[in-house]
């Protein structure tokens, strides 16, 4: 197939998460029934691009997590970034997303249809918030279960922040019921909803101020 390896990168830059070898072989098949590709030829065009990607002057790599791939910004650029994104170092979470991240940590591996129904709100932005934190990860697909859905797990970066090595180190419930002005990972007022904030920019008063505007 012609620019097998173009093909591939869109599809694996294109995606919030981390593309498993199988949704890759059945979009290309989808593009060109006639494209002669297997498994083998897929990973051997993956290692291509993933050793091309680790040259110095790409600022982003392919990883491979959870049994899919993903590009992801060298640890190098990741302050550049955040500038971008409007991230201050060590920033907090919202209430909705301390939620979530809590269920994943002691629950995980877990979709997010489990999640939801833990929490009984969508979860969709509090994830892909904790995904761009680097604080949960992709931990593999049910394969079994219609759809395929995802499960998350926390990361290597959320067991160094709170000192452990796994989580069965983690305090029991009862242990943590602390108030919410001892939450020291985020910095966004609370939010009912789990949609993004809204930014409302009052000219009169020559300053832009952020307001959470829960979701209907």
């Amino acid at each position: 197939m012609e620019n097998l390896h173009q093909h591939i990168e869109s599809l694996i830059f294109s995606s919030d998460t981390a593309v498993t070898k199988a949704d890759l072989l059945e979009c290309i098949k989808k593009l060109d029934t006639d494209a002669v590709i297997n498994e083998d030829i897929l990973s051997a065009v993956l290692e291509e691009i993933e050793s091309k990607y680790k040259d110095d002057f790409f600022s982003f790599e392919l990883r491979v997590i959870g049994g899919g791939y993903q590009f992801f910004t060298k640890p190098a650029y990741h302050k550049t970034v955040s500038i971008l994104i409007g991230q201050k170092e060590k920033k907090k979470l919202s209430t909705a997303a301390i939620e979530t991240l809590a269920i994943i940590a002691y629950k995980g591996p877990i979709t997010k249809a489990e999640c939801e129904a833990i929490r009984g709100v969508n979860s969709d932005y509090s994830i892909q918030r904790l995904l761009e934190k680097e604080l949960i990860e992709v931990a593999g697909r049910i394969e079994d279960a219609v759809g395929k859905p995802i499960l998350y797990k926390v990361t290597p970066l959320f067991l160094d922040y709170f000192g452990i090595n796994s989580t069965k180190e983690l305090p029991k419930l009862k242990d943590i019921m602390t108030p919410d002005d001892n939450n020291t990972i985020g910095e966004q007022n609370e939010v009912v909803s789990d949609l993004p904030p809204i930014t409302i920019h009052r000219e009169e008063e020559k300053v832009d101020e952020t307001t959470e505007i829960p979701g209907e």
